[in-house]
């Protein structure tokens, strides 16, 4: 139900799909920034919403999955001219940043961009990616790893992810063990914590058996992706990004770089130039889609990360808080976040120990990633990621040229 004493202004579509338009377009600093700025002008300046009732449904978007800033946008368009402006105001949102992402992913493919001084720039800037994630991965695990057994989901799935066990098996057990923890049972959140143990090791072992490949799979080099399995690769994401767009990077490499259809230098290029874009950081995945797939690829993989957080607010509008207020939900929603940072930690691990080239100045970009790391740290601003992207991109440069 809306508010009685506060309401969004009667705004056509057109009205609407523009205001959302320049908060997507001008929303430079990650989701904290964007949440900031729609928080100062429609709910401080304009009233649309209580700030009491924004803080609550804030709190309800970030427990779900998916961009909170968008879910939030959406959500505050269903609130002005029900769901058709829900939808207006989402598009209004995302499509600078589609736009912008579908005209870098295209230069970087058409002018071979990771090659010459360009490559060794996105060399830099990929040490600074590494940085970044692992940066997220202490932010996220901070808010979320918040007492002993969510820290035992969270080592646990990243020692798991690191061994070849796939998501579809961390994340329920993670669910089930901080659900079975919270009404006490705690014995029989042992018990399938070791069942899950077993059942890891006999996944890991069958597919070493097969010749599969732990962590990324290690997929010919020749495959090809079509759009209907980046349509599927993006809705996985879309329902699994817990905590933010970097809980994204894993799910999208184990199918990209998993199934040969990217590699990890690719994949870290396009995480780089979100960063830098006014859009939400999620955009990464149109890059990811024109990479493996050209156009299609990429309005696939699109449609399937953005879907899940169109659908959460236009068709559960009414319900959101009280589902997820609901304890046992709740629980199972904290115990799937937890393993979501083990399996960002396992990321994390693989994607810095891929950063040793003796090729390529074999411990320089350990050097650059650490330095990026301090600087994130360091500099307290919204602009910390681009800042440093573009300070270990020029690095990069410099040590090529010596």
């Amino acid at each position: 139900m809306i508010d009685d004493e506060l309401r969004p202004p009667r705004l056509t579509y057109l009205a609407l799909f523009l205001r959302f338009l320049r908060f997507g377009a001008t929303g430079f600093g990650g989701p904290a920034a964007q949440i900031a700025m729609v928080r100062r002008e429609l709910v401080d300046e304009e009233g649309w919403i209580s700030s009491a009732r924004f803080n609550r449904l804030l709190a309800v978007m970030q427990l779900l999955p998916g961009p909170e800033a968008h879910e939030l946008c959406v959500h505050l368009g269903v609130r002005a001219r029900g769901r058709l402006g829900g939808l207006v105001a989402g598009l209004g949102f995302m499509l600078p940043g589609f736009v912008l992402m579908l005209l870098a992913a295209w230069a970087y493919a058409r002018f071979d961009i990771d090659q010459g001084w360009a490559g060794a720039a996105l060399l830099g800037a990929q040490a600074a990616v590494v940085a970044l994630i692992i940066r997220a991965t202490h932010h996220i695990g901070a808010h979320v790893l918040i007492d002993r057994a969510l820290w035992l989901i969270g080592g646990a799935a990243t020692a798991a992810t690191i061994l070849g066990v796939p998501f579809w098996i961390v994340l329920p057990v993670g669910a089930g063990v901080y659900t079975l923890v919270r009404s006490g049972r705690r014995g029989e959140a042992l018990i399938l914590l070791l069942a899950a143990a077993v059942a890891g090791l006999v996944w890991v072992s069958t597919r070493e058996g097969l010749g599969v490949g732990a962590m990324t799979g290690e997929a010919a080099p020749d495959a090809a992706a079509a759009w209907p399995g980046l349509l599927l690769s993006g809705l996985k994401v879309g329902l699994l990004t817990f905590g933010g767009a970097y809980t994204a990077i894993p799910f999208l490499r184990e199918d990209l770089v998993g199934r040969g259809w990217l590699d990890d230098g690719t994949f870290l290029d396009g995480v780089a130039v979100a960063n830098v874009l006014p859009a939400p950081l999620i955009i990464f995945a149109t890059f990811a889609g024109y990479a493996a797939g050209g156009l299609s690829g990429a309005v696939a993989m699109t449609a399937g990360v953005f879907l899940p957080a169109f659908a959460f607010s236009m068709i559960f509008y009414d319900r959101l808080e009280s589902i997820v207020s609901e304890p046992r939900i709740r629980a199972a929603l904290d115990g799937v976040a937890a393993g979501v940072v083990g399996v960002i930690a396992a990321t994390a691990v693989s994607l810095a120990a891929g950063l040793y080239d003796p090729d390529n100045g074999g411990l320089a970009l350990f050097f650059l990633a650490a330095m990026a790391l301090l600087a994130l740290y360091v500099i307290r601003s919204r602009y910390a990621p681009p800042i440093v992207i573009v300070l270990a991109g020029l690095t990069g440069l410099a040590l090529a040229a010596a």
